[in-house]
């Protein structure tokens, strides 16, 4: 249950900032974001991986680092802290009025693209940083991924509020930030941004990835998720 406390906690604090400092319109948003993302995933990498992101825990799941109970354990831990802070986002900020994130035509596209690129790129990293073996107690796995997620950020969050997340597009949904026509939008890309990091990290690193586990095929090691030593 530790593991799970710790997902939910860490994707509170992440689903928080976002919605708060979008709403606020903090000049500094995707710098606060990108932050909040690597201290809680310094604080509970040892715990359960900090994945605070239902696309890397299916990354993880594909590598074969995680089992089936375990990967739906923490999928229902990050969205109910979506469900907690979007709401708490709204009603701290609380704007004049918000603007809801609505994409059609040719945006709609492009957002799909790089929403898949980006939830691809973050679970890429999060894969090569914190669960190989030739990056075994490391320091740097943290600022690894949360610039990622800065990067991303500035990069394209113009063109689809660079989620990467799904359980952030819930909470952002919940906040007033998007319209909830759009989130199957995030699902459908950020999902399959995952899980072509989580295949492709197998291609690359046959000798470094696990089976295929299911939760009856062997008992499950959250924190082996992250190196150890962390």
């Amino acid at each position: 249950m530790r593991s799970y406390a710790v997902e939910f906690i860490g994707t509170f604090f992440l689903v928080l900032t976002v919605g708060t400092a979008v709403l606020s319109e903090a000049p500094l948003a995707p710098l606060a974001i990108g932050a909040m993302l690597m201290v809680m995933v310094y604080a509970g990498g040892h715990v359960s991986g900090a994945h605070y992101n239902p696309a890397v825990t299916l990354a993880v799941l594909l590598r074969g680092r995680i089992g089936v109970t375990t990967a739906a354990g923490y999928v229902c831990a990050q969205s109910l802290a979506a469900l907690a802070a979007g709401p708490l986002a709204l009603w701290i900020a609380s704007p004049e009025s918000t603007r809801r994130l609505s994409l059609s035509g040719h945006q709609l596209v492009a957002a799909l693209v790089v929403e898949a690129l980006f939830a691809f790129a973050l679970a890429y990293v999060v894969l090569n940083v914190a669960t190989s073996s030739s990056h075994s107690d490391n320091s740097f796995y943290g600022l690894a991924i949360g610039f990622t997620v800065l990067a991303g950020a500035v990069t394209v969050g113009g063109i689809s509020g660079a989620v990467f997340n799904p359980v952030v597009a819930l909470g952002g949904a919940l906040a007033g930030l998007f319209d909830w026509s759009a989130l199957w939008i995030y699902l459908l890309a950020n999902l399959a941004g995952g899980a072509a990091a989580g295949m492709g990290f197998r291609v690359i690193h046959p000798h470094d990835s696990g089976p295929l586990v299911t939760a009856d095929e062997r008992t499950d090691s959250p924190e082996l998720s992250m190196p150890s030593g962390t």
